[in-house]
């Protein structure tokens, strides 16, 4: 019963940060282009509207993730699921150093953004800050890549 549970959870953990991961690759494949022939005002409120939705509607779907991955290692450890535990454990490792990464350079940019895009004022940096946004999207994507796929080794080795 505790394998099929993991399993259950690991799949739940899958499908939350599977929308995180396909956020951060719509912004990695497409946005970053597509700021890349906006101007400066253009690119900050266009955005700062995206942040201000984005900040709002998606953190359930990524503590969810983050708690269901967490609940997958838990489950894994106590039904001696050796495999199954380390790829939940490379999961939750992955999906922490992408909040570290969110948490330090993403958010106060996000908050920088949404405050323009609030106020109609743009900053000087605007530009700066953009390209700041989009140097770490290499590193979330890559992340959320491995915490997926952990999560899904996970489900196949319960």
């Amino acid at each position: 019963m505790l394998v099929v549970t993991g399993q259950i959870i690991a799949t739940a953990a899958v499908l939350a940060n599977a929308v995180v991961y396909g956020t951060d690759v719509c912004g990695a494949v497409i946005m970053r282009s597509v700021y890349r022939k906006l101007d400066d005002a253009t690119v900050t409120v266009s955005a700062g509207w995206g942040h201000y939705y984005g900040d709002k509607r998606m953190p359930i779907v990524g503590v969810s993730g983050v708690v269901t991955a967490v609940l997958t290692l838990l489950i894994a450890v106590l039904a001696g699921q050796t495999g199954a535990a380390v790829a939940a454990g490379i999961a939750v490792a992955a999906l922490l150093t992408w909040l570290a990464f969110y948490v330090r350079v993403a958010k106060p940019i996000n908050t920088r953004q949404t405050a323009a895009a609030l106020s109609g004022v743009i900053p000087a940096d605007a530009r700066a800050l953009q390209d700041k946004w989009d140097s770490i999207l290499k590193y979330r994507v890559t992340l959320q890549f491995i915490a997926v796929a952990g999560l899904c080794a996970a489900i196949i080795l319960f």
